[in-house]
């Protein structure tokens, strides 16, 4: 068996070497995208957990806790970023398409390339001042966490930008995903 002679990253190695290059790269902007969703749906359940917590502690225990609020505001900034590159690359944002269906296809497609444009350049300049206003920040703490640098907190900024900018890579080089993709695993059937 392959997998026993040469581990889980020598299959890896040897699955991907059947592939070409693009190929490879959507596999690897697949395994990315679940891991946005996995990360994302994580914060959002801590999330929904630690708020009652809060209200409980504070209303029924008459004991406040200083915590669930900024962690809950933390874990949303986290959820949010992280969350939007992984809309991104669903491409199940919010956009007005009257105007793109209103223009002929040669200034539609004109259109498209301009919002992946500004779509380059908004990942960038995410990724590049967010690494600054870490850096900034690093040394900064929260009130409520003393040991959180605040750095921490700004990082999915830059790590989002990162993270659309290698989704915007693969949708300009490789086309959209293909339609046996997870991101299409949960859309509605047709009833009888």
């Amino acid at each position: 068996m392959r997998v026993a002679q040469h581990g889980l990253l020598g299959h890896i190695i040897l699955k991907t070497s059947d592939m070409t290059l693009k190929q490879a790269y959507a596999q690897a902007m697949e395994w990315l995208y679940m891991a946005c969703i996995a990360l994302s749906g994580t914060a959002l359940v801590v999330i929904t957990l630690i708020i009652p917590y809060g209200v409980f502690m504070r209303y029924v225990m008459n004991n406040p806790q200083s915590w669930p609020e900024p962690a809950s505001v933390v874990m949303m900034v986290f959820f949010s970023f992280v969350g939007g590159a992984a809309i991104y690359r669903a491409n199940v944002h919010i956009a007005v398409a009257s105007l793109l269906n209103a223009v002929s296809p040669l200034k539609k497609n004109m259109m498209l390339a301009g919002v992946e444009l500004c779509m380059a350049a908004m990942s960038l300049f995410m990724l590049f001042y967010g690494i600054q206003l870490c850096q900034i920040t690093w040394h900064q703490s929260m009130a409520e966490f003393p040991g959180l640098p605040v750095g921490l907190v700004y990082s999915p900024i830059p790590l989002a930008g990162a993270l659309t900018f290698l989704f915007l890579i693969e949708r300009v080089w490789v086309g959209h995903p293909s339609k046996d993709s997870v991101m299409y695993s949960d859309e509605a059937v047709e009833l009888e």
